[in-house]
């Protein structure tokens, strides 16, 4: 790129066929530097939308989403119940549930339209984003983190996203569709939620949120100048962009906030994160009681957990005799031994969701339980990994303030777009929202308390 002198910025771009600016063009000021973005292509870095009045109203109960992802799904015949409505029968794997029946939905004949691919699909389980498995796939901002843009600054931490044996797979994506990497150590987690710094750390951290808004502060005046300099299309995203740091900006104060308030004290002691990937029930048990103990404190109100089946190897599991491992198992071709292992599998799966129900409800706040307010979103990518297959989505939906206690059964070759489910979520928390990725509207069927 030819240098114009004339120009109030150094570099400044020719308005012509050209890329209006330079690829690794920085705004600098005071020794540090603020980068641009892409201004053909990507959207806002630090994009935060603007609180929802509803949400953060005084006095408002608070609202809360779990989301759980198993990406090896459940064997859909020992799954889904038989007749619909209230009067369902249960089926083998929703028995141990069945104390909490009225706490929770059972959904049949559910997916993401034109969510394909095989085990690429776990990534938009609360994205929906299409065709995860095509070499152009860019994924779309994610159920939770549409919720912590909107209300996250009324917590400590705006969301947390979780992961039992793995450290890249994760269910939460930011506004441009970048995967946020999860925690897999809950000890570490507990840490960041409950453990108070010293006051030397206390005030280093502040000191880093004073800078990074005098960063902001720093570039305002060369910002103004880039605006006049480049064409409208990109003064439009360089608009939103500019808009977005005053967000942040407004995010650093919070945090600042946050840094000063001391971190809430539990009577549970840190845990103690399972050594081995084999012990994958034990990772799952410890992270559904970290999340419970952060809903509990106010900490977070936007969870996701995406237990990661596909690499895990044998399972370790006391007395009950697995010998091969839980991907294997998943491509059982029907064989009797792989199905009677994977049914045990699964069955500990809904006896561990059974617990985390009964233990957010063992919880009160104020005039409702725990689970009265949050919203359990328990489900798979896949509605049968043996044949890879993403329709017909296993899903249960507890809490948050719904009419459970029933299955909504949709066509089962037809799908019914599952992410009307997550308009009605979005609505649940206060947040006026009538769309979300390919939704149609809200759950049909599903009812507010």
């Amino acid at each position: 790129m030819k240098k114009n002198s004339t120009a109030p910025l150094p570099y400044a771009p020719y308005v012509s066929t050209r890329c209006p600016v330079e690829r690794r063009r920085f705004l600098q000021a005071a020794g540090v530097a603020l980068s641009l973005p892409f201004l053909n292509s990507m959207l806002p870095s630090f994009a935060r939308a603007a609180e929802n009045v509803s949400a953060l109203a005084p006095g408002a109960k608070p609202r809360r989403m779990f989301g759980i992802c198993n990406n090896l799904g459940l064997l859909p015949w020992n799954f889904f119940p038989t007749g619909a409505g209230r009067d369902y029968k249960p089926s083998v794997y929703l028995e141990p549930l069945q104390d909490h029946r009225s706490d929770f939905t059972v959904f049949s004949g559910v997916s993401h339209p034109n969510v394909d691919g095989g085990h690429p699909a776990d990534v938009a389980f609360l994205t929906a984003a299409p065709h995860p498995a095509s070499s152009s796939f860019r994924n779309s901002i994610s159920l939770d983190q549409f919720m912590a843009e909107r209300i996250g600054i009324m917590t400590r931490f705006p969301s947390l996203t979780l992961a039992v044996n793995t450290r890249a797979r994760s269910l939460s994506c930011t506004g441009t569709g970048v995967a946020i990497p999860p925690e897999e150590k809950a000890a570490e987690v507990f840490k960041q939620l409950f453990l108070q710094g010293t006051p030397e750390q206390i005030e280093k951290q502040i000191r880093k949120l004073d800078t990074g808004k005098s960063i902001l502060d720093a570039v305002a005046g060369q910002a103004k100048d880039l605006q006049r300099a480049v064409p409208t299309e990109d003064r439009d995203r360089l608009e939103q962009y500019f808009t977005s740091v005053r967000d942040l900006e407004h995010r650093l104060q919070a945090s600042r906030g946050w840094e000063q308030k001391p971190k809430p004290v539990v009577k549970a002691p840190v845990p103690v994160d399972p050594a081995s990937p084999a012990q994958y029930m034990a990772k799952v048990k410890v992270m559904y009681d970290l999340a419970r103990l952060a809903f509990e404190t106010d900490s977070t109100r936007s969870i996701t957990l995406m237990l990661d089946s596909v690499a895990t190897p044998v399972l370790e599991i006391p007395n009950v005799p697995i010998n091969e491992g839980y991907h294997n198992l998943s491509h059982h071709g029907k064989a009797e031994d792989k199905l009677s292992q994977l049914k045990q599998i699964d069955l500990l799966h809904m006896k561990l969701l059974a617990g985390l129900y009964k233990d957010l409800k063992a919880v009160r706040e104020g005039e409702d339980s725990l689970l009265d307010r949050t919203m359990v979103l328990y489900g798979s990518n896949f509605g049968d990994a043996n044949r890879h297959v993403t329709t017909n989505m296993p899903m249960l939906f507890a809490g948050g303030g719904f009419k459970h206690g029933q299955h909504l059964e949709f066509d089962a070759t037809y799908n019914y777009p599952l992410p009307n489910l997550f308009v009605s979520m979005l609505q649940r928390m206060g947040i006026e929202q009538d769309k979300f990725a390919s939704s149609t509207g809200t759950m049909r069927g599903l009812e507010m308390t």
